[in-house]
């Protein structure tokens, strides 16, 4: 950051917003964009975003669904034909009212996400029971005019993956959002990001603007709050009513579809830096990180180099990402805070005094270990110390989140404790008036889930909402502040 003494950070406890600011900067990962609310990702972050979207893509073909393409520029009039979809985004929209130097004849909407868009085409592409399902999936920008931006976790402009579905029944249907939630984001989440995340539904007031129901992967940050890290919507027949997306079933009928949405963005990259950075910079489970190794030339001799180059060719033999950073004219010191603060899981510092010895330093990132390490072991060395990274740093966030969340009994106690972590109130102790209490202390419920955690699974009862279960048996509310 400008101004700021790059050689330190602010303690993530002193002032928690601006440590994050500052890693962000630090770490090389994104900065604000020239139109307020928008950013530029650098290759830093690009890198570990392109990381995460393979992994993430991988699993999304594994689910059936295949890439497509749609317009960014959608008609003002598309969105209008789903009623609660276009009152839930209206604050959010950048409508575009003038193109090639003339007015436009109908106002056009940059896409703040492509149902309306999708469902057009989806009107025309499915015309029998054979066409289903009829799974999309697309990366892609969107846009949500935000009135207070911050940097990767709420900003106008985004990158995301976005999943359209259309299928034959309302039971398919909510057994792929089910599949998507748990086969693409909660793996994802937890083996690639090392994120705990609490999973469950929505209530009717936090449910996403058109759907019949909306599942959720919520997170803990590093200072107690919520961040909704992806969502799966079911949306019924709400959107295949609106567009007319109808099949000839196999009996000779016609129905209209059964769809569902899911998308996750580059809020992840925000997450990533809450829930594993330290008061050194990020720290970066090796799946995520562009390079899983650098190896520092301490001081240059021919010797040095040759030593370090052999290592780096080893690592990349051993299919790991490795840098060389041989660049001996700017300090050893600034270089080693440098990869610090962008997270580099392992470093290999070799110099003359190493080589003497024949040893190689190796120092672990997540815990800032230090060791020699003999320079024939060095390899098979980092690589064991790599597989153990992500499975630490998973089992320190699910720690820390754990000790933030209390068990309570009623809504005036949930107030107390989830200012700065989550409160898990039972459902039947909440009701709507409960929900509106929340929400005049700035509190949300982030998730519905059973009391060991599972999902509920309405498709025992039937009803599409909480809201019309009579009775709420052992859900309970996750409750917090959010991002």
């Amino acid at each position: 950051m400008a101004g700021h003494d790059s050689s330190s950070l602010t303690s993530r406890d002193e002032d928690f917003p601006r440590w994050y600011q500052e890693v962000v900067a630090q770490a090389e990962l994104a900065e604000n964009g020239p139109v307020r609310g928008t950013m530029v990702i650098r290759p830093w972050g690009y890198g570990i975003w392109e990381l995460l979207a393979a992994e993430l893509d991988r699993r999304i073909k594994d689910a059936g669904a295949e890439n497509a393409y749609f317009p960014l520029f959608i008609p003002e009039s598309y969105l209008r034909l789903e009623a609660q979809h276009v009152e839930g985004f209206s604050p959010e929209l950048a409508v575009v009212t003038h193109g090639g130097g003339r007015e436009l004849d109908e106002p056009v909407v940059v896409r703040p996400t492509s149902e309306t868009v999708v469902n057009s085409y989806l009107s025309k592409w499915v015309q029998s029971y054979r066409d289903l399902p009829m799974c999309l999936n697309q990366w892609a920008n969107v846009v949500r005019w935000e009135l207070r931006p911050r940097l990767l976790l709420r900003t106008s402009e985004f990158l995301w993956q976005e999943g359209h579905t259309a299928h034959a029944t309302a039971a398919e249907a909510q057994a792929y959002a089910l599949q998507i939630l748990r086969d693409v984001y909660l793996d994802t989440m937890s083996t690639v990001l090392a994120t705990p995340v609490s999973a469950g539904h929505k209530t009717a007031r936090e449910r996403f603007a058109g759907a019949v129901r909306t599942w959720t992967c919520e997170g803990m940050m590093g200072d107690g709050k919520a961040l909704q890290m992806g969502t799966s919507h079911e949306l019924g027949q709400n959107f295949s009513r609106a567009f007319d997306i109808t099949f000839a079933t196999a009996e000779g009928g016609v129905e209209h579809a059964w769809q569902t949405s899911w998308g996750v963005s580059t809020r992840l990259l925000g997450a990533l830096v809450m829930v594993h950075g330290d008061d050194h910079g990020l720290r970066l489970p090796p799946a995520l990180a562009p390079a899983e190794v650098v190896v520092l030339v301490v001081r240059s001799t021919p010797e040095v180099e040759a030593q370090a180059r052999a290592i780096v060719e080893g690592l990349i033999s051993s299919g790991h990402r490795a840098r060389l950073d041989a660049r001996v004219d700017t300090g050893f010191g600034r270089r080693s805070v440098e990869w610090e603060r962008k997270g580099v899981p392992v470093r290999v510092e070799v110099g003359p005094r190493d080589l003497a010895d024949g040893i190689a330093t190796v120092v672990t990132r997540h815990s800032r270990e230090k060791r020699p390490v003999a320079l024939g072991e060095v390899v098979g060395t980092v690589s064991e110390l790599l597989a153990t990274v992500g499975p630490v740093l998973l089992a320190e966030a699910t720690a820390a989140c754990r000790q933030r969340t209390t068990e309570v009994t009623n809504v005036e106690e949930a107030i107390e404790v989830a200012g700065s972590g989550f409160a898990r109130l039972p459902v039947a102790a909440m009701g709507p008036a409960g929900e509106d209490r929340l929400a005049g202390h700035a509190l949300s419920v982030r998730c519905i889930q059973h009391a060991d955690g599972s999902l509920f699974d309405p498709a025992m009862t039937g009803a599409p909402t909480l809201e019309e279960q009579p009775d709420a048996g052992d859900l309970v509310a996750l409750v917090g502040r959010s991002y």
